[in-house]
This record gives C-alpha cells, sequence and structure tokens, in this order.
C-alpha cells in the first residue's frame, strides 16, 4: 500500500483512508467496532464533519485514549465565524480530543479569504493559532470555486469529488494542487455508489502521488474490501483499464452523484435516485427498483413543475428536470419491456 503526505500537512498515511459518513446509519456499536477493525487493518486517516449527526460521537468513542495513533479530520458548515466557533466546539468534544488535525470548511460557496467581510478565515487560521486545529481545509463541489482555492495559496488541503470517471478539468486541479503543496482528499470515489469494482477504483487512485482517497463504509464487508488492498496491492491491469474504459463510456457526461444537495423537492420528487435511476436500475439488483414503491416513485417526476430550484442547488449545474424526464421515460420503457436490462 503507497504511503502519502497530504501536501505540506505532513500528514502521512496509507493512500486508503476511512470516510465516516455512512456510519451514521449505523448503531453506536457496530460503527465503533468497523472504526477500530480499519486502524488495525492499516487505516489511519478518518474523515467526518459536524453535519453527519452522530458520526463524530462514534469516533470519539472509538478512538478515545489513542488519539496520538490516527489523524483526525473533520468540518463545518458554518457560514459566520460565531457558528464556526459553536461548531469546533462541539465536534472537539465529541471526537473526545483537544484538536483536530485537519478541519475544513464544508462545501464552500466561494474561496473565503482574509479580509472579504466574511470573517471566515480569520476564525479558521484562529482556531489553528490556538493550537485547535493542526492543519485548514476546504471541501468544494463546484470546480470553479475549487480552482480559486487551490490558486489562493491559503489552505492546505481540498477535498473534492474524484474518481475515475472525472474529466480532465478535475484531474488538472489534482495536479494544481500538487503544484501548489496542497494535499488533494478524493470524495466520492465510487461516484456515489455507480462504480461497483474496488480494484479498479483503488488503482485509479494509486496513479496519483498527491491524492487521498476517503472510502465511505457503512458495512464490514465493504470495509474488508478496502482492507484487502494492504495485503494485495491493487494495480492498473488490463481487467482494470477494460473496467474503467467501459465505465466512462457509459457514465461518462451529465449524471445525478446522488450528493443530495438539491432536496428537498419543492413536490417531494426524490431526486437523489429518480435522476439517475437508469443507471441504478443497470448496475444494481434491478427488482430492487422495479418495485411497486419505486414505481410510485418515479412516476411522482410527472408532478415536476419546473421551479428550478433544484438546479440552483446542484453543485454539478445540472438541467435536473430534464434528467428526472429522461430517467422516467427510460424507467417506463423498461416496465413495458420495450427496453431489456
Amino acid at each position: 500500500m503507497k504511503t502519502i503526505t497530504l501536501g505540506r500537512t505532513g500528514i502521512t498515511t496509507p493512500q486508503n483512508a476511512f470516510g465516516a459518513l455512512p456510519i451514521q446509519r449505523v448503531s453506536t456499536d457496530y460503527a465503533v467496532m468497523l472504526l477500530r477493525k480499519a486502524y488495525a487493518g492499516g487505516m489511519t486517516f478518518f474523515d467526518t464533519a459536524r453535519a453527519y449527526t452522530d458520526s463524530e460521537v462514534k469516533l470519539g468513542i472509538a478512538f478515545e485514549g489513542m488519539r496520538g495513533k490516527v489523524y483526525i479530520a473533520s468540518k463545518t458548515q458554518a457560514k459566520t465565524p460565531e457558528k464556526l466557533w459553536e461548531d469546533l466546539e462541539t465536534t472537539l468534544k465529541n471526537l473526545k480530543t483537544d484538536y483536530l488535525d485537519l478541519y475544513q470548511l464544508h462545501q464552500v460557496p466561494q474561496c473565503y479569504r482574509p479580509g472579504d467581510g466574511t470573517g471566515m478565515y480569520e476564525a479558521l487560521t484562529e482556531a489553528k493559532e490556538k493550537g485547535l486545529v493542526r492543519h485548514i481545509g476546504v471541501t468544494a463541489h463546484k470546480i470553479g470555486v475549487a480552482e480559486e482555492v487551490v490558486a489562493s495559496g491559503l489552505y492546505e488541503t481540498l477535498q473534492y469529488p474524484f474518481n475515475y470517471i472525472s474529466t480532465e478539468r478535475e484531474i488538472a486541479l489534482v495536479k494544481a494542487c500538487g503544484e501548489a503543496g496542497m494535499g488533494f482528499i478524493a470524495m466520492k470515489g465510487l461516484s456515489g455508489g455507480l462504480l461497483t469494482n474496488s480494484q479498479a477504483c483503488m488503482a485509479f487512485m494509486s496513479q496519483f502521488d498527491n491524492v487521498l482517497p476517503i472510502w465511505g463504509i457503512q458495512r464490514e464487508s465493504e470495509l474488508d474490501e478496502w482492507l484487502s488492498f494492504f495485503e494485495k496491492e491493487a494495480v492498473m491491469d488490463e481487467a482494470a483499464s477494460a473496467v474503467i474504459a467501459a465505465d466512462r463510456k457509459e457514465l461518462g457526461g451529465d449524471f445525478c452523484r446522488s450528493c443530495g444537495y438539491c432536496m428537498p423537492c419543492t413536490v417531494d420528487i426524490m431526486i437523489r435516485n429518480c435522476a439517475r435511476m437508469s443507471q441504478l436500475i443497470r448496475r444494481s439488483p434491478s427488482e430492487n427498483f422495479l418495485s411497486p414503491a419505486w414505481q410510485a416513485e418515479m412516476e411522482k417526476i410527472d408532478s415536476c413543475v419546473g421551479c428550478g430550484v433544484c438546479m440552483t442547488r446542484c453543485p454539478y449545474e445540472l438541467n435536473i428536470p430534464e434528467l428526472l424526464r429522461k430517467n422516467l421515460e427510460d424507467y417506463r420503457r423498461i416496465l413495458s419491456g420495450e427496453t431489456k436490462i
């Protein structure tokens, strides 16, 4: 397993890290088991956020008494310094620690800078000066904002969606981070669950010396899959290359990543799944998505009023009403037998 250093932070860790968003969906005992097994298996970097309900609490329980053995990163969605300080206090309490290895401004709408009137950058750097935070970073979903963050030279890390169907512009972003001495943390390495070959996903990441993928882990079977790469390194062989080529052909272009930032819908459409139903139904057991319950969810698309609220929230600037209509048409053809899957 390759070891990487996150830019100028000096944080050195195996290129195989734990994304702790999904553990909010499991019991505390199960989450603690997963986290401790991940550490025992070789993972040392764990990423959570104040927005992930009780994820921080579960990490705090799992790693109490062994703080110096793991790197813990968290995030705040605060838009004011007052909220940042409130979140940071809660985060440190939840994690049972007096410092964070990395504190990130979560899904930033802009590149916060000193003197911009928001006070956000000043609050973040003050937390670092006080020793509450060792390193500072940003997470972003919009490529333009991410590029501004890198160009600013103000932050030590960038967290951004990255996987083997990323665009050339996104690959250039990773390279720009390396040139700027910034660590790059790759979220959505499975593209919201649409990529299913862990060997290919890991092999792709291993091509980059400055990328740290954080795999969202909820089940022990998933964890075992990622831990297996500590024993047998993933390589970009013919099989992995073939999987990547096929997925790029099928998924390249405009598709929903299921981040959920578009929701809630004003007419109660379950956008994050309905807008990518064509991919889900072909890449998962199809019977899961052909049930009467899912048919009812898909038919809600007919009630879309085209208000555009979802598009204003979408980090990928997708034409969501159009995607929904296309997916509904495809779904109806599948149900009628006109289209085979």
